[in-house]
């Protein structure tokens, strides 16, 4: 993804906000496997909403600073509860045919 860090950082963060309220996207295979680990550390950050709430506002306001409003509304009240039980592992990454303009690889990352 050769971009200069401004445009990477957007990019990252569209990719992001547009997997949290589709909770299902279609991108080429190195953007899903960039995107992955952050949707994971951003989901373990929204589970201690629930079982600390007295950090609510300092993790609210820290995801907002990346992510628009949308996507921090949806990410503290569904996908909390959604993700309770669950330690890890909050996505899965399924490889699809290359795409046929460029040959690029392509992949679906999706919510588990």
């Amino acid at each position: 993804m050769s971009r200069v860090r401004n445009q990477r950082k957007a990019l990252i963060s569209g990719l992001v906000c547009n997997l949290v309220l589709n909770e299902r996207i279609t991108t080429t295979e190195a953007k899903a496997k960039e995107i992955k680990p952050l949707v994971d550390k951003i989901i373990g950050k929204v589970k201690k909403i629930k079982t600390n709430p007295d950090k609510k506002v300092a993790i609210i306001r820290e995801l907002q600073k990346n992510l628009n409003k949308e996507t921090v509304r949806k990410l503290s009240g569904d996908f909390a509860d959604k993700f309770s039980e669950r330690t890890g592992g909050y996505t899965r990454i399924i490889k699809l045919p290359n795409r046929k303009s460029d040959d690029a690889k392509m992949a679906i990352i999706e919510f588990v």
